[in-house]
């Protein structure tokens, strides 16, 4: 495994550890739809919610919260509908959020920042 997949593995570990401390029950992690992936589904007072998660280390000159690109914000629109259609979800209960993680390798401190319905 390369280095960057393990910073990205540990990062959704961390949001995975987040949203279910704040109340998400999570439905699935890293959800192969066709060729497409969903990071995280989970849910929360009836509503599903698909997350993306980017993780950075602070000595990467770009932010976790720059990482999504309109690119790979429409491969996880297109994700999404696939998954919503094929489990006869109402697309009025689906929401997408973000979770940026800023990793400090020397302090061993993450940084997270959950923007919700992105979308």
């Amino acid at each position: 495994m390369y280095h960057q997949q393990k910073i990205g593995n540990f990062g959704e570990k961390l949001a995975k550890n987040y949203l279910t401390k704040h109340g998400y029950k999570i439905l699935a992690l890293n959800k192969q739809i066709s060729h497409k992936e969903i990071d995280i589904i989970a849910s929360i007072k009836g509503f599903y919610i698909f997350i993306e998660v980017k993780t950075r280390l602070n000595t990467n000159p770009y932010l976790a919260e720059e990482a999504l690109s309109t690119f790979k914000l429409r491969r996880l629109k297109r994700a999404i509908s696939s998954y919503i259609y094929w489990k006869e979800i109402n697309a009025d209960l689906v929401r997408v959020d973000f979770v940026a993680i800023t990793l400090n390798p020397l302090t061993k401190i993450a940084k997270i920042k959950h923007f919700k319905d992105i979308v």
